[in-house]
């Protein structure tokens, strides 16, 4: 996931509010946060060790999910995607109208 700074923060509280039982989780969230710069040309460069993390090769996916962004492998994402496309949808669309 990738936050700008004042949804950040909001997360990280959040997350750091967990109980104790939550604490391999703190330090997933936490531990491996990076700040990044935007470069002049508007580029994100994502260490090498986050990109292992999110199994992330060569093509990748940026989605805008409202408050934060989510980066994907290209080919996990579009796997992900055919198989979430096979199911039926959620129960919690059955009233949304589109």
């Amino acid at each position: 996931m990738i936050f700008p700074r004042p949804e950040w923060e909001k997360f990280r509280e959040r997350i750091a509010a967990l109980p104790m039982s939550a604490q391999w989780w703190k330090r997933i969230f936490l531990g491996n946060a990076m700040d990044v710069e935007i470069d002049a040309t508007g580029r994100v460069l994502v260490s090498p060790e986050l990109r292992a993390a999110a199994g992330i090769s060569k093509e990748s996916v940026l989605l805008g999910m409202g408050s934060f962004f989510e980066l994907w492998d290209k080919a996990t994402y579009d796997a992900q995607e055919a198989k979430a496309m096979q199911g039926d949808m959620p129960d919690v669309f059955k009233d949304f109208s589109f």
